[in-house]
C-alpha cells in the first residue's frame, strides 16, 4: 500500500479553483466571509483558531457527497462541522480547506416506537430530538453538557451524565449512513438491535472524529420514559469518601442511572452560575430510573453506603422542573468555571481522563493534591460512574509561564490516568490537542493498524487531516 498522502496547506489558486467549483454548483451555500469562517476554526481548547478557507452547508447525504468529491479533485480538505462545541480542536483547519457544516441537514426522518429506535440527519440537537419523542414516551439518555448536535456526537463518541446505565454513543448508534472520502454514500448496518454479517463498520466510525468520513444519518437506540425518577444531591466529608461511594455502588451492581462528582471548587462555581446555595464540600449528584418500588430499594441501598462514609445530607429532587433544575447547572459546568477566574481576562479549558473505577479514588484525590501544589486554579468534576472526570484549569492567556504552568498540569493529569490503566480521553476525544498522548497510550503497531485503516479510506488525506493521529 502506498504511504499516507503528505498533507500540506493547498495552494492559493488551488483552493479559489475548489471555491469557484463549489459556488457554481451550490451558490449561496457557499460562504467564504472572514467572520464566518473564523467561526468554523473556533475552538474551546487553547489551540490557536485554524479558519477553513470556505464553508458550506449542505441540504441532503446526496449534496455531501458532490461537496466531497469536488474537494477531492481538487485535493482540498474537507472538515466536518456540526455545532462546533468539542474541546479538543477538532473543527480547526490546520491545512486549510472547506467546512462542511452539517447543521441545516435537522430532520428527524423516522422515529420506530415500537422498535424503540430512530434516524435523524447530523445536524439534529439532543435537546430537539428529546423534545420531537416527548409524546412518543421515548427517549435518547445521551446527554453531553452542549446541546451538541447528534452527527458530532457520534463522530467524538460522546458520553455524558446517563453513561452509567445507559452507556455512551457507542452503545446506542445502530447504523449510519456515511459519505466517504471518495464521495461514495456507504450504509454501515441495517436496523437489527445485533448483526452477525460482516465488519462492525458502525463502530469504525464512531468516534473516528470525521477523519474517516462526513455522517449524514444516524440510526439511535432509544428507551422508555421511567415510570419513576428520584433525583437528589449528597454531601461528603472528603474528596475520597465520595469517590469511595462511587466505587461501592458500581461494584455492588446498584442499577443508578446518573452519579456525577463535583468537588468543592465545582460546587463555587455552580453557586456562582447556577445559585444552587449548596454546601462547598464534595459533592455527588445521583438520580435513580425505575419502578416506583425498584427505586425506592436503590435510594435506601445507595443511603446506606454513603452514611458509612459520612455522606448526607440529601436533597431531593422530586419534581421534574427541580430535577432540570440540577442537572442544567451540572450541563452548564463549563461556563460556570469562567467564574473562579480572579481577573475577566483570564481564560480556562476542560480536559478530561477516565481510568479503572478502581483507580478513581487516587487518581481524583492525586490530581487534586497537584493542583494545590503547584497553585493551578482548576475545579475537579465527571461522570465518575464510569470513571472518567474533568478538570478545568484557569490561567492567564497573555502570560507564556501561566500557559505553560496550565498545560503541564492538563499532561500530568494524563500521565497520571495512563500509569493507572486510564486513557487520555474518555469522551472529549482526541482532535489536536491530545494527538501526543497517543503515542503514549498505544503501541507502535497499534498505531499503525489505524494509519493502515485511515490510508486505505483516506489515501489523499482530505478528510479532516491533522486529527486524531499523526502524519
Amino acid at each position: 500500500m502506498s504511504e499516507q498522502h503528505v498533507r500540506n496547506r493547498p495552494a492559493s489558486h488551488v483552493i479559489d479553483a475548489a471555491v469557484r467549483e463549489l459556488t457554481a454548483k451550490f451558490g449561496n451555500q457557499v460562504v467564504t466571509s472572514q467572520a464566518v469562517r473564523h467561526q468554523h476554526g473556533h475552538n474551546l481548547s487553547w489551540t490557536p483558531n485554524q479558519s477553513p478557507d470556505a464553508v458550506v452547508y449542505p441540504q441532503s447525504t446526496e449534496e455531501v457527497a458532490e461537496i466531497v468529491r469536488i474537494c477531492l479533485s481538487h485535493d482540498v480538505p474537507v472538515i466536518p462541522f456540526g455545532t462546533g462545541t468539542s474541546l479538543e480542536g477538532h473543527v480547526n483547519a490546520p491545512y486549510g480547506g472547506v467546512s462542511v457544516d452539517v447543521s441545516q441537514m435537522k430532520e428527524i426522518l423516522a422515529v420506530n416506537v415500537d422498535d424503540l429506535d430512530c434516524v435523524v440527519q447530523p445536524g439534529v440537537t439532543r435537546k430537539a430530538l428529546n423534545d420531537y419523542l416527548r409524546d412518543t414516551g421515548l427517549f435518547f439518555p445521551i446527554d453531553p453538557g452542549a446541546d451538541a448536535s447528534i452527527g458530532g456526537m457520534t463522530s467524538t463518541r460522546a458520553s455524558g451524565t446517563n453513561a452509567v446505565r445507559y452507556g455512551t454513543m457507542k452503545d446506542n448508534v445502530l447504523s449510519l449512513t456515511v459519505v466517504t472520502p471518495d464521495g461514495k454514500i456507504v450504509k454501515t448496518a441495517r436496523r437489527a438491535r445485533k448483526s452477525s454479517a460482516g465488519y462492525d463498520l458502525t463502530r469504525l466510525f464512531v468516534g473516528a472524529e470525521g477523519t474517516l468520513g462526513i455522517i449524514t444519518e444516524i440510526t439511535l437506540r432509544l428507551y422508555g420514559i421511567p415510570e419513576a425518577i428520584s433525583a437528589a444531591t449528597c454531601q461528603f466529608p472528603t474528596l475520597k469518601a465520595a469517590c469511595d461511594t462511587v466505587i461501592e455502588t458500581i461494584q455492588s451492581g446498584l442499577g443508578i442511572a446518573r452519579i456525577e462528582f463535583v468537588d468543592e471548587m465545582s460546587v463555587r462555581a455552580m453557586n456562582n452560575y447556577s445559585k444552587l446555595g449548596l454546601a462547598e464540600v464534595p459533592t455527588l449528584f445521583l438520580e435513580f430510573h425505575g419502578t416506583e418500588a425498584g427505586v425506592e430499594e436503590q435510594v435506601k441501598r445507595f443511603g446506606e453506603m454513603a452514611a458509612e462514609r459520612g455522606g448526607g445530607p440529601f436533597t431531593w429532587a422530586t419534581k421534574p422542573e427541580d430535577r432540570n433544575k440540577m442537572w442544567q447547572a451540572r450541563h452548564d459546568m463549563f461556563w460556570a468555571m469562567q467564574t473562579l477566574k480572579p481577573r475577566p481576562d483570564m481564560s480556562s479549558f476542560a480536559t478530561d481522563v477516565c481510568v479503572p473505577i478502581s483507580r478513581l479514588a487516587d487518581c481524583v484525590t492525586e490530581t487534586q493534591k497537584d493542583a494545590e501544589q503547584h497553585g493551578v486554579i482548576s475545579a475537579i468534576l465527571g461522570h465518575v460512574g464510569d470513571g472518567n472526570f474533568h478538570s478545568g484549569p484557569v490561567f492567564d492567556p497573555k502570560d507564556p509561564a501561566d500557559v505553560a504552568k496550565a498545560q503541564a498540569f492538563a499532561e500530568r493529569l494524563v500521565d497520571r490516568a495512563l500509569k493507572m490503566g486510564g486513557t487520555c480521553t474518555g469522551e472529549h476525544g482526541v482532535g489536536q490537542a491530545k494527538i501526543k498522548f497517543m503515542k503514549v497510550e498505544h503501541s507502535p503497531e497499534t498505531l499503525d493498524l489505524m494509519r493502515t485503516i485511515k490510508r486505505a479510506i483516506d489515501p489523499k488525506n482530505i478528510m479532516n487531516p491533522g486529527k486524531v493521529l499523526d502524519a
